[in-house]
């Protein structure tokens, strides 16, 4: 099926993958087609925008479900929508499952600060969903037709940064909020300042220098914004 990614409000980065750049806090959400799965990297920022990413997936790939999904690190802007998605396979990196439960009132308490509607907040953080499925090194998914890698390569912006390849003529790697473009990189008080450049590392080398780099906020970038920002982080912070 012939769909307009654009028409969908989604930018088009290869054959059947893609992102969406939501609106509040431009939190990037992905999206890879396979022959017998599809995967959505991260979820926004409340149950509605879930369900109208939920739509807009249906709408891309012939009313198909989202099987698979990946958190990317577990701030609300990417996480509060996945309950949405019922039935899906749902992967996030080690430790993540546990500090979702853990700290529910917590994203919900965040989510209000930087503007979610309160009741908004509250029904997304009740039916909170946790990962059924940890990385802590690499995870290969068949999609059919087509493999992805998903890739603890953190800590760095937060303790649980869970990054997503998609291999093809030229890789594309969504990189979370390790890999920032609309803003400086955030640092918040769950960031793990002193080892974020040596995740970038593990991100460069993962990638490669042809690759497209999809940042968490913002554009798409190449290896040498990357690269870049891994050096400003690393003066920012003091660390090498």
């Amino acid at each position: 099926m012939d769909v307009d990614w654009e028409e969908q409000g989604w930018e088009r980065l290869g054959e059947g993958v893609g992102r969406r750049r939501l609106p509040g806090w431009d939190a990037t959400v992905g999206l890879v087609i396979g022959r017998d799965a599809v995967l959505l990297y991260d979820t926004g920022a409340t149950l509605a925008q879930g369900a109208e990413l939920r739509a807009q997936v249906a709408a891309l790939t012939g009313s198909r479900r989202v099987t698979h999904v990946a958190l990317s690190h577990p701030h609300f802007d990417h996480v509060l929508g996945t309950a949405v998605f019922a039935g899906a396979e749902v992967f996030g990196a080690v430790g993540v499952d546990a500090l979702l439960l853990r700290e529910r009132e917590a994203l919900r308490a965040d989510a209000v600060r930087h503007g979610v509607d309160g009741r908004a907040a509250a029904e997304a953080a009740e039916v909170l969903v946790a990962p059924r499925h940890t990385v802590s090194g690499e995870w290969t998914l068949d999609l059919g037709g087509r493999q992805v890698l998903l890739a603890n390569v953190g800590p760095g912006h937060t303790g649980h940064d869970l990054v997503l390849l998609v291999p093809g003529e030229r890789e594309i790697v969504f990189c979370g909020d390790l890999v920032e473009e609309s803003g400086e990189p955030q640092a918040g008080p769950d960031a793990i300042v002193a080892r974020w450049p040596d995740a970038l590392d593990r991100l460069l080398a993962l990638g490669g220098e042809d690759a497209v780099y999809v940042p968490g906020h913002g554009a798409v970038v190449d290896a040498t914004f990357v690269r870049t920002q891994r050096e400003e982080l690393a003066r920012r912070f003091e660390v090498s």
